[in-house]
């Protein structure tokens, strides 16, 4: 519920008192006394679905753009004909019942975006916290830096700008967007590398053994899924009133742990983990912006004034189709990486099975006790390249040839000439 306050210009009062019997709507007029160019100020309540329709309506009867206006939350409104006010709207309206004003979701998205020293600070401390935690390979100190991050505010003023027609809220979105990912790589970048120059990681560390940055080293399409949901729950979470801290860590999901293994990359002077990482922060950015476009535009929020949707519309439309022809072709990257995932995990069954059939056919009792699949190249799908098979045997077990053997049956299975080596090791069973 809100209770709005409304300034009426000189000439306008019974236009406008007309437009409110008409509504149906209880209020209360109070002559404004500073000598200005407003007569009297009209209060009333209104169910929250019924603030954007009425405030159009009373802009039909003279109440326009620069009138004084105020709108509130309400916490109880005990009216019989507020009641009734909000069945019919419930009833009239496709809109969802806690969708709010043009004006309101405006506010908000700027109110979204703290000050510029407010921003960058809790960005470069997110991030720096987002390394310590995946080169302590730590999930819980990851999922605490995004709590910190402020990149809700940014992603979400930049679609409703576009919207809205409100070019300078769109811009700073963008401009603050462009500048928290930047932050964010630089000071991970800056702090992974002071501690290696400290030795405060451990010599020879490699960060991809770590699960929490292998994760972020070859991202697939799956990816897509995540931002376009954080996008869709971000607009959600403004435009229903619904607070938004929590959606903003699910953009932050979708950033920061990326950001920040793009800066370790740069540190520990790993380009396929700064690259594969940098893909995964530009592919969920547009996307979460692309998603926030879409889903505004169709819970049905436009400009005030027909002329300006035509020019809100056609910003809409480049934008998206900017948006959507960089994600496509990103998304070949992460399309390439998911098929060479598939690739990888399909040969690696073929060859275990090839080698697990040679093994029951042997002579001596040969146990797999370990296989590793080495595959080259810079552009996925990889190819195989090596086999190293671990077989386990008793002392004195006959091994020889073993592994031309296995060659015929991993090049017969997998179709594809590779170099096959076997480690033997010696295993003593009780009796």
């Amino acid at each position: 519920m809100r209770l709005v306050q409304v300034m009426i210009p000189a000439g306008k009062r019974a236009a406008v008192i007309d437009a409110l019997d008409e509504e149906g709507i209880d209020y209360v007029v109070t002559d404004e006394t500073s000598g200005r160019e407003f007569t009297a100020v009209v209060t009333f309540p209104l169910p929250t679905a019924a603030v954007e329709p009425v405030l159009d309506r009373l802009r039909d009867a003279g109440i326009d753009e620069r009138t004084y206006t105020v709108i509130v939350s309400a916490e109880t409104v005990i009216s019989r004909r507020f009641e009734q006010l909000e069945e019919s709207y419930a009833e009239q309206s496709d809109r969802s019942e806690d969708r709010i004003a043009r004006e309101e979701l405006q506010t908000k998205a700027e109110n979204l975006v703290s000050g510029t020293g407010t921003y960058v600070l809790m960005t470069v401390v997110s991030a720096v916290i987002a390394t310590a935690g995946l080169l302590l390979d730590s999930p819980a100190t990851v999922v605490g830096s995004m709590v910190i991050a402020p990149l809700i505010g940014p992603a979400m003023s930049a679609a409703v700008g576009t919207v809205v027609d409100d070019d300078e809220l769109f811009r700073k979105g963008i401009r603050l967007q462009a500048l928290g990912v930047g932050l964010a790589v630089a000071a991970a970048a800056v702090f992974a590398a002071g501690l290696r120059t400290l030795n405060l990681v451990p010599p020879g560390m490699d960060p991809l053994a770590l699960a929490e940055v292998s994760e972020r080293l070859a991202p697939n399409v799956l990816a897509l899924a995540v931002a376009i949901g954080a996008g869709i729950a971000g607009i959600v979470s403004l435009i229903t009133g619904v607070s938004s801290a929590l959606v903003g860590v699910m953009i932050a999901v979708a950033l920061i742990p990326p950001a920040a293994a793009v800066g370790i990359g740069i540190a520990f002077n790993i380009p396929r983990l700064a690259i594969g990482a940098g893909v995964l922060v530009l592919v969920n950015v547009l996307s979460i912006n692309l998603a926030a476009l879409v889903m505004l535009w169709y819970e049905g929020y436009r400009p005030d004034s027909w002329f300006r949707q035509a020019e809100a519309k056609s910003a809409l439309i480049k934008r998206a189709t900017v948006l959507v022809a960089a994600i496509a072709l990103l998304s070949v990257f992460l399309g390439g990486v998911t098929y060479d995932a598939y690739a990888a995990a399909t040969t690696e069954e073929q060859v275990r099975t090839a080698v697990g059939e040679e093994l029951e056919r042997a002579e001596a009792q040969l146990d797999l006790l370990d296989l590793e699949l080495h595959r080259t190249g810079t552009v996925p799908p990889l190819e195989l390249e090596r086999v190293t098979v671990t077989v386990g045997a008793e002392p004195g077990g006959t091994v020889s040839g073993l592994a031309d053997r296995l060659d015929q049956r991993i090049e017969a299975a997998t179709g594809t000439s590779v170099t096959v080596e076997v480690r033997i090791v010696a295993v003593e069973r009780a009796t």
